[in-house]
């Protein structure tokens, strides 16, 4: 045995066995790719607060798992040591938005496809969910569904609002209701018959209607 012996290492002669050319490359179409999806999730957000952290953690997230996937398919081993390696991995925070789940596994897939080579697929696959998404996210229903809230002081206002806005609605739905010593608070589920407010000035106009108020509602939530 000699000096070199000792001090030979078998990790570094690893270190060399892959392609450097090839790295780059793919990581460029993966940040390429994870930077659509990040566009698309800004063009189709319909949530309440926008959150610019979540769309660079798509990206990352489509660089991070390509990486993966090409350490992963140059080594057999390693591909068995990495599988129980995150199989322990576990995340807590949760996902306010449905449709943020979708998008975390579209970069996920996308960062798989990528680090296996199988680029067409993954740039054919990204364009066509792409489209879809902004297609049907964004797609706006004539059929809005609103929250109308009353405060009135008698029967007689409530039979008379009622009456009103069956007239004035394609439908409604008493959601709730709330007497007390002050009076009474309707909660109404209505589908406007145009998207104007007119119908809040005409229940104003009822003896008895203190005040109204008209909410958009989008189905996540009862009153």
């Amino acid at each position: 045995m000699t000096f070199n012996d000792i001090f030979k290492s078998s990790f570094l002669e690893k270190a060399v066995e892959f392609s450097v050319s090839d790295v780059v490359i793919a990581m460029l179409i993966s940040f390429a790719i994870g930077l659509f999806i990040f566009y698309v999730y800004k063009k189709t957000f319909a949530g309440v607060m926008y959150s610019s952290s979540f769309g660079v953690s798509i990206m990352a997230m489509t660089l991070i798992t390509t990486l993966i996937i090409l350490a992963v398919t140059s080594n057999i081993v390693l591909s068995l040591g990495m599988v129980g390696a995150l199989s322990i991995v576990r995340f807590r925070t949760a996902v306010k938005e449905p449709l943020d789940i979708a998008f975390l596994f579209w970069a996920i897939s996308a960062g798989i496809v990528v680090g296996a080579g199988l680029i067409p697929m993954a740039v054919i696959g990204s364009v066509f969910i792409g489209i879809i998404l902004m297609v049907f996210v964004n797609k706006k229903s004539t059929d809005t569904p609103y929250i109308v809230v009353l405060n009135l002081v008698s029967d007689e206002a409530e039979n008379a609002a009622m009456i009103l806005i069956k007239e004035k609605t394609k439908k409604s739905l008493v959601k709730a209701k709330t007497v007390n010593k002050n009076g009474i608070e309707l909660t109404i589920e209505v589908r406007l018959l145009d998207m104007s407010a007119k119908l809040l000035n005409e229940l104003l106009n009822i003896n008895g209607v203190i005040n109204a108020c008209l909410v958009s509602y989008n189905g996540d939530y009862t009153a």
